[in-house]
Parts: C-alpha cells; structure tokens; sequence
C-alpha cells in the first residue's frame, strides 16, 4: 500500500509485520510513529526496540529473534524495528520465515529500509510482510496530501496554493511539512492560505527555479531569466548545470511539439505531470516547431563542445543566452 493509505488500514487492523521502504525519509518516519501510535504504546523505553540491520548477523540474528518473542511491558503490545535490513536468503529462510509463518501476537515487526539496496525487490516479494511504499509521490497525490495536512495543522489552504507548494518544495515531504509549519506561525491559527502567500513566503527549490529560468527563456522574458540565472550561480550552480537545464528545456518543447494528444497523454509519455506540458506546449506554439529544434540543436552543440574543451563553459552558456533571446551573438 501508499504511505498515505496507511492510516485508513491501521484504523481496521495492525498487522504482525510490515516493510516500510522507499526513499521519502519523511514518510518512513511517519509511517514508524503511525504504527506506534496505533499500537498504543505508552513504555517506549521498554516496547520499542530499534535494531540496525547491518549488525544482524550471526548471533545478534538469533538474538534478534529471540526479541521478536519478548513479551511486553506494562502494554499491550511491543514493536521492533530493523532499519537497513536486508537478510541473506539463508539467513530468511532460517530465521525470519519461520517466524512470520507463526508471528507472536504482542510483537509487531518493522522493517524500515531506505530502498537502495539491489536486493530490494526480493524483499517485497517475501511472505507476512506487510508492504508500505515510502517512495516520492506524484504532484496531484502530493497536493491532497498537503491540503490535509494543512487543515491539520489549523490552516485553510486554497488548492492551487497547495499545488504550487509542492513544486517549490520539489515534492520533498519533510520540507512542505516544515514550511507548513513555518505558514502555521506567520499566519497564525485557521488563517487561509493562498498562492501568494505561498509566492511570499515559502522557499523555491532550485529545481523549481530552474524550471521558471527555462520558462522564462521561453517567453523571452531576458529580465526575468538573467535574474533566476544569476541567483543560481550565487547558490553554486556552475555554468555547465545551467546550460544542460536550457538544453534539456528545449529538447522537450522539440519532443512536444513532434507529438499529438492530450496534455495527460503526453504527460506520461515523457514523464512529466499534466500541468507542466500545458505550459511547455504553450511555449513551443508560441516559438514554432522550427525555431524550437534549432534552438535545441544549437544549444546541444554549445554543450557539447564546452564539455570537449573546445569552448570555455561561460562563453558556451553566455552564446546560448545570446542565440535565446537575440537570434544570435552576432546581433
């Protein structure tokens, strides 16, 4: 199941052992203080055991085991968590199996794995285990998300506000949670919380920014553009990173204006969500198909060539702006 269906399942039942996995850090500690709440543990000291799974070999596997049967404490329950475990199929065969074939009833397992590891997808495979996905969502799942956390949190947020959150924050969980936080305390209890409050008050990513640079370029806003640019090299982004970013914006409006259907359609053809293919689509109209591949071409071959040596990166980067906005550098 999706991290955010959790909830709703522990509301039915807890069962005896789940995998929490996915790269979303955010998400696998929610989903650990999710179970834990719904356990109802009120003697963490005594029922809450953590374990770093890659120190469970040999005889602190066995003990291991032996935890999962230790009854608790003065609750009900008790959990026991593995972070990082990734069992050899001897080592599951011997001792986790046999275990989740019959588990103890006042222990519930928690693996929580990041998800890195090449053997990942076995480990989903395996009987008794209770998968809970803890990887990146879409922007649409994200936003709802988002928008119940906020009323959660005493805001009444606006849709579009939360839509545009989730692209400043780079569809990271734990950075809208802290600015959502940050909004609770500068607007204060059951306030609203609109898309300028979000354009005034929350941090953009740097991916986001990139994409408001490339737009930019786009709509032939040289102000606009020259401004993000020079914002992202005062944050380190070197003139490579910033020329790749123009050469990849422009080899999707090429991509995009080769290609018939809906914006959903194209979305997933190419991997992008809905809203940003109605605007690069807007961009490629406005442009041209023709002027669009050329500029690509172009813009591909300044690349190239100051990753071969045979441009300086900031003269390739400064031509490319020049061929953008002023048809080319000898105008």
């Amino acid at each position: 199941m999706k991290f955010t269906q959790l909830a709703k399942s522990l509301k039915e039942s807890v069962a005896p052992a789940y995998l929490i996995e996915g790269e979303e850090a955010y998400f696998r500690d929610a989903a650990v203080k999710a179970v834990s709440q719904a356990v109802g543990i009120t003697q963490p000291l005594l029922n809450n055991v953590r374990y770093e799974g890659e120190t469970l070999k040999g005889d602190k596997l066995l003990s291991f085991r032996d935890e999962l049967y230790t009854l608790p404490f003065f609750d009900e329950k008790r959990i026991v968590r593995a972070y990082g475990f990734f069992p050899t199929e001897r080592d599951w065969e011997n001792i986790v199996a046999p275990y989740l074939e019959k588990p103890c009833l006042s222990t519930v397992l928690l693996i929580v794995n990041e998800g890195k590891k090449a053997n990942t997808a076995e480990l989903k495979k395996k009987k008794g285990l209770v998968y809970v996905d803890c990887g990146r969502e879409d922007e649409e799942t994200l936003s709802r998300w988002l928008f119940a956390l906020m009323r959660k949190s005493g805001l009444a947020p606006d849709a579009d506000a939360c839509a545009l959150m989730v692209r400043f924050c780079a569809r990271d969980a734990s950075r809208m949670k802290a600015e959502t936080e940050k909004l609770s305390a500068l607007l204060g209890e059951g306030a609203r919380v609109s898309r300028e409050h979000v354009e005034a008050y929350v941090a953009k990513d740097a991916e986001y920014k990139i994409y408001e640079m490339t737009q930019a370029a786009s709509r032939g806003n040289f102000a606009k553009f020259q401004e993000i640019m020079d914002d992202l090299m005062k944050k380190g982004f070197d003139e490579h990173a910033l020329l790749s970013s123009l050469v990849s914006h422009f080899e999707t409006l090429t991509a995009i204006s080769n290609l018939r259907g809906s914006d959903e359609e194209i979305a997933k053809t190419l991997s992008q969500n809905p809203y940003a293919v109605k605007k690069n689509r807007e961009a490629a109209r406005r442009l041209g198909a023709e002027r669009v591949r050329g500029l690509y071409e172009e813009l591909y071959a300044l690349s190239s060539g100051a990753k071969s040596g045979k441009f300086f990166k900031q003269g390739a980067l400064y031509l490319a702006v020049a061929k953008i906005f002023f048809g080319g550098a000898e105008k």
